[in-house]
């Protein structure tokens, strides 16, 4: 589905455009990791490319857009979270994978699914930190300011989800 971001005629609306162009894929797969569902990673990626159109004078001339756009994506999802919005319940068990010709991509697929399900079982916010702790390499001081948390906060969310990832994929997958 595409991102319907309409933005002006001009040389700067060249410019954002070529940005969203570029840039979507990589955003839609870290917020795919942050709210787990397809159709939420589109509406918090379209939120927050419509909040960097609105400052994109400023960010055009300082280069910071994509770190802008990310730093939105993660302050409407805390907000999301915030919200404590009825969630979804997701299935206790992933379906089985179609079988491929080949045995290494197979175990590919399902190493993914299993490892997806078992985020899917993480609340939002524990989600998140270890989307930005190990998928966007941030640290963990970078990783509370993104999130307007405290560092205490980050380590403990931290160490609680990994706990519950071990639990739900056994001790020796992490």
């Amino acid at each position: 589905m595409p991102l319907l971001v309409t933005v002006p005629t001009g040389a700067e609306s060249v410019d954002f455009d070529a940005f969203v162009r570029s840039r979507t894929p990589a955003l839609l797969r870290s917020a795919y990791l942050l709210t787990g569902d397809q159709h939420l990673a589109e509406d918090l990626v379209q939120s927050a490319l419509a909040r960097t159109h609105r400052a994109w004078r400023r960010l055009r001339d300082t280069g910071n857009a994509e770190a802008y756009t990310r730093r939105t994506m993660y302050h409407l999802q805390v907000n999301w979270w915030r919200r404590r919005r009825v969630p979804e319940s997701l299935a206790d068990a992933v379906p089985e994978p179609r079988p491929s010709a080949q045995a290494s991509s197979a175990d590919g697929v399902a190493l993914r699914l299993t490892l997806q399900a078992a985020l899917m079982r993480l609340t939002a916010k524990q989600r998140a930190v270890l989307v930005l702790r190990f998928f966007e390499d941030r640290t963990e001081v970078e990783t509370a300011e993104m999130l307007g948390v405290t560092l205490g906060t980050v380590k403990s969310t931290c160490a609680r989800a990994l706990a519950r990832l071990r639990t739900h994929l056994g001790e020796g997958a992490l």
